[in-house]
């Protein structure tokens, strides 16, 4: 039985973040539904889904991280499962949305990957999205269906506030993150800086100048993604170089790609706050400089609020 005392609300979880979908879960006072999503020896994926859902309101948990593409395919595959069992509303969690670098045509004859993922999640049969730091949010409207895109902005805040907030300047590595940075410094009560950045290739980033004043201060770095940690690095190196006393680094989803932790553990950037939209490596959960917080009571009282039909406006900070 559920925090709502009914047992139509239900939670399946795909293979990407089992940990997450538990949390949140718990913070609904409820089990995950049972069933199996395992793969035949040639690799296809399958479904079976061990409890009756006929009519039942489900929210599939699963953030498209790393291997993007399998865990794409077990959503879709999930997705389509749960419709044939005549599941009466599904709405997919993606915590992380792989892809969504890929928003536009950056040149003539490139794919708008992005839209194409909306595309194959509404065609398996999702009713409803609920996604958390779109890369872009022009994203939503890939989908013609209802979404809801929360960000994790209360979560690091309230530790930002609490941990660092003394002298500090809140930093955004390149122009696109500029209003996200004005929106943390608000709400932290303390200057922004910016950082103009040239990037020649992907996953390449070149530091080029700082708008700002920042000597005497502690920096936070702010980013919806880490990938290659290429940006963070560069940057706090300018930023020292400009006078900061200390450097930290904050984001959303930790995508953590290639060597990006052993590179953080080496520079001199002294802490990593990221939540945990995806789960860690076991390499980057062993790292001291990195500290995860939890998004699922954020995520858990979404879902609560959807499935009661209440307003989720509150949480659009």
């Amino acid at each position: 039985m559920s925090i709502f005392g009914s047992s139509n609300l239900k939670i399946f979880s795909g293979n990407a973040h089992c940990k997450l979908s538990e949390s949140i879960a718990r913070y609904l006072k409820t089990n995950l539904t049972e069933g199996k999503v395992t793969k035949f020896s040639d690799g296809e994926t399958w479904v079976d889904i061990k409890e009756n859902v006929r009519g039942a309101d489900v929210f599939v948990v699963q953030p498209t991280c790393r291997p993007a593409n399998e865990y794409l395919m077990e959503l879709l595959i999930i997705i389509d499962a749960l419709r044939r069992s005549s599941a009466d509303r599904i709405t997919a969690v993606i915590p992380y949305y792989g892809y969504a670098r890929q928003d536009r045509k950056v040149s003539p004859r490139t794919p708008i990957t992005a839209k194409l993922v909306a595309d194959l999640i509404t065609a398996a049969g999702a009713n409803r999205i609920l996604a958390m730091d779109l890369h872009a949010s022009q994203i939503q409207g890939f989908f013609n269906i209802p979404v809801d895109h929360l960000y994790a902005k209360p979560v690091l805040i309230d530790y930002l506030s609490n941990e660092l907030n003394d002298n500090l300047v809140v930093v955004s590595p390149d122009v696109g993150g500029t209003e996200r940075a004005r929106s943390f410094a608000k709400l932290l009560q303390c200057p922004i800086a910016l950082i103009d950045k040239r990037r020649p290739k992907p996953n390449v980033s070149e530091v080029m100048n700082l708008v700002g004043d920042v000597k005497g201060k502690r920096v936070v770095i702010l980013d919806d993604i880490v990938d290659t940690a290429g940006t963070m690095i560069k940057a706090s190196e300018a930023l020292l170089a400009e006078g900061a006393t200390e450097v930290h680094a904050c984001c959303v989803h930790a995508v953590l790609s290639g060597t990006a932790v052993s590179s953080l553990m080496e520079s001199n950037i002294k802490s990593v706050i990221v939540t945990d939209t995806i789960p860690l490596s076991e390499e980057a959960e062993k790292c001291d400089k990195i500290k995860v917080l939890s998004v699922a009571p954020l995520l858990g009282e979404a879902i609560a609020r959807i499935h009661n039909s209440d307003s989720v406006s509150s949480l659009f900070v």
